[in-house]
């Protein structure tokens, strides 16, 4: 049996989403920006229509959505184009330390360009402190970017309430968004938040397309230059098809979404307790409770490492992941688990599983069947492991 488990890396695309794709690489294949003749026009008229329906599906106005090439691109975006185009007014930006890399890098970035960043703390389940974050905000501040859901452990941040403590101070908020959609429901007027990244690809929908939603009337700097594209706020050519593959894997997404998410629960704790149940000195990452994402399961199986089990899981047919499919090349453990207080050797031991609306019952169980042999055989191996048990039974 072949189980994929990986959701929060990449998921399948939807049948559906490829067919409204190809009328884009077939018949609609003009150009939108030339203008002059039918054939331009024609696609020029199918972007304005697709990024009308993106809007009406995010609770935004159409000419607040911007394409972008991806969830990392509209970060980096939001994050450098706030900078640049309010440095005059200050040069201070809080973020978390649990962001996806896309937002740390271009903190990181504009630390070396003579800006300021405030990484705010997280407790054990991932969430930030409200109080910290206004305490944090000074008269230098001229962003804040927080994530709606973290994409290691599935912690989902108060988001409707930095909103508001960001609007009373006048500081633009950002919010990455890209493991939220298809997970819980997004409506950027309801989170009152002033820009949101997405990414086709976490939604069923295509690689290599993303949008960044900007509030009208927000200050932000172009971060790609050359053309007029996107109103002149991003130069390329536009992507139809990625657009409108992206569209309607959203549609797709946001219908009947309380009953998707309502079975992702299902399967999701099925596989936590079954863990539980089988296998010893285990810890669940994240929270337990409603502000977990409904896909998300993150273990750290002690005195192991998480990526031979990861190589075991494989050979049985089954994929997951120990964190960020962005940092998947790092040896490093994941700068998440480190952040809600895991000791090195514990967050080494870690694997994320995150489940589709198309995971089932019988999937589950048989990585329940394939686990806890892999988690034991890994563990006899273990010097560590062996003083443990050695330690146990002169106690008893």
């Amino acid at each position: 049996m072949n189980v994929y488990l990986d959701n929060n890396a990449t998921t399948a695309m939807n049948e559906e989403v490829l067919e409204a794709m190809l009328p884009y690489y077939k018949e609609i294949y003009g150009n939108a920006s030339s203008k002059f003749y039918e054939v331009g026009r024609v696609a020029e008229n199918a972007v304005m229509e697709i990024r009308e329906r993106v809007a009406k599906e995010l609770g935004a106005k159409t000419n607040e959505i911007y394409f972008t090439a991806s969830g990392c691109e509209a970060d980096n975006w939001a994050i450098k184009g706030i900078a640049f185009a309010n440095k005059s007014k200050g040069n201070h930006i809080i973020t978390s330390k649990i962001e996806h890399h896309a937002v740390l890098g271009a903190c990181e970035f504009l630390e070396k360009n003579g800006f300021s960043v405030t990484y705010l703390s997280v407790d054990k389940d991932g969430k930030i402190s409200l109080e910290e974050l206004e305490n944090a905000i000074t008269d230098k501040t001229i962003l804040v970017s927080v994530m709606t859901a973290n994409n290691e452990i599935g912690t989902i941040e108060p988001i409707k309430e930095i909103a508001k403590i960001c609007k009373a101070h006048k500081v633009p908020f950002h919010t990455d968004a890209v493991q939220a959609i298809g997970h819980m429901p997004i409506n950027v007027e309801e989170l009152g938040v002033d820009m949101l990244s997405l990414s086709a690809h976490k939604f069923h929908g295509p690689k290599g397309v993303g949008v960044l939603y900007i509030r009208n009337g927000i200050r932000i700097e172009n971060l790609i230059h050359g053309g007029g594209q996107e109103r002149g706020k991003r130069a390329a050519t536009e992507n139809i098809a990625g657009m409108a593959g992206l569209c309607k894997a959203l549609e797709i997404a946001n219908t009947d979404l309380g009953k998707k998410t309502e079975k992702m629960e299902k399967v999701r704790d099925r596989l936590i307790s079954g863990i539980y149940e089988r296998i010893p000195y285990c810890r669940l990452n994240g929270p337990s409770d409603e502000t977990r994402l409904c896909n998300n399961v993150n273990f750290s199986f002690k005195y192991i490492e998480g990526e031979s089990i990861l190589m075991l899981l494989d050979m049985h047919g089954i994929a997951a992941s120990s964190g960020s499919a962005c940092a998947s090349g790092s040896l490093d453990p994941s700068h998440v688990l480190l952040a809600i207080g895991l000791p090195h050797e514990i967050a080494h031991g870690s694997v994320r599983f995150s489940v589709s609306e198309d995971t089932t019952c019988e999937e589950v169980d048989y990585v329940l069947e394939v686990l806890p042999k892999i988690i034991e055989r890994l563990r006899l191996m273990s010097p560590l492991y062996e003083e443990i048990l050695k330690g146990e039974k002169e106690e008893k």
